[in-house]
């Protein structure tokens, strides 16, 4: 518990100091490579997260889902580590949440399997295991999700030799940096 903290630690500190620029590269290469799945797989339901802070910034690859008309749902956090699934139909609408997230403004809920969920993270590691902020919602989530594509995204800083693991971590498909 305590090596993840101290992971969790450091990985925000680098991350909030990364240089913009590169940064910015960064940001456009991930959403340039998420475009291509998007096209190989033939995704038409897709699960993301909305960047907040210093996260890989994706909203342009939204954007371009919702002009495709794929299905882009992005989680509501609830109590006791569940997440709410709440169709996006605009980036100008939504309404703050708890951990400084946002979500939809929309009540309107996705029941059902995605093709794609994208997954955010502060490191993972080559088994595709990651290591998230530490509340949990991720892991119930992606373990009700088995026939998805779990892709996390990341800065190539955040990839390191093994993320602490515990039972309940799901891996995921891949990893995008």
């Amino acid at each position: 518990m305590e090596e993840k903290k101290e992971l969790r630690k450091q990985m925000l500190s680098i991350r909030d100091n990364m240089d913009k620029i590169q940064k910015k590269v960064f940001d456009e290469t991930i959403c340039k490579r998420l475009s291509e799945i998007l096209t190989l797989k033939k995704i038409r339901t897709v699960h993301t997260f909305l960047p907040m802070d210093n996260e890989v910034n994706i909203f342009p690859f939204i954007d371009q889902m919702l002009m495709s008309n794929i299905t882009v749902a992005t989680p509501k956090a609830l109590p006791k580590r569940k997440i709410q699934n709440l169709i996006l139909h605009s980036l100008n609408e939504l309404e703050d949440g708890i951990y400084g997230t946002k979500h939809p403004a929309s009540n309107k809920e996705y029941i059902g399997e995605f093709d794609l969920i994208i997954i955010p993270g502060l490191a993972f590691d080559k088994h595709f295991y990651r290591l998230g902020y530490g509340s949990g919602y991720y892991d119930t989530f992606l373990s009700a999700q088995p026939n998805a594509i779990k892709i996390g995204i990341c800065y190539p800083f955040q990839l390191i030799e093994k993320v602490p693991t515990e039972l309940h971590d799901v891996p995921l498909n891949g990893l995008i940096f």
